[in-house]
């Protein structure tokens, strides 16, 4: 089942009701990467369906993971790399399955990403972590 955590009066919501999501109250929540936080607007722990806003801070990089399935990533501030690119503010970038890349944003970065499954990290200390 999908749910947004941390929502106000989510109990009180029937299965099929519209969910209306305050983004500016959600936490920020850390990620297992220094300097990379998100708030999850919805995910579906069962399936690992995620749609998140990563915010990166300055120098912040995400070492080698793989995309296990399509992954969507929308810059709504500042900028981030890997290397195929840099991806800027009101720019939108889609990883196909299998792609696999390292990350960073050395200006920081405000990115709205959905994924259908978690990253699987690749070599160094992360390597098998999901990123969650």
């Amino acid at each position: 089942m999908a749910v947004t955590p941390f929502l106000p009066h989510a109990d009180k919501l029937g299965p099929l009701d519209s969910v209306n999501v305050d983004v500016e109250a959600l936490p920020w929540k850390a990620t297992p990467t220094p300097g990379i936080d998100m708030k999850i607007l919805m995910e579906e722990p069962e399936t690992g369906l995620l749609t998140a806003i990563f915010r990166w801070s300055p120098g912040s990089e995400l070492s080698m993971h793989e995309h296990v399935e399509i992954e969507q990533s929308y810059v709504l501030d500042g900028e981030f790399e890997d290397e195929d690119g840099v991806y800027t503010k009101g720019n939108f970038v889609w990883r196909p399955k299998g792609h696999r890349h390292t990350a960073r944003s050395p200006k920081g970065a405000l990115v709205l990403c959905f994924f259908q499954k978690p990253n699987k990290f690749v070599g160094g200390a992360n390597d098998g972590v999901e990123l969650k």
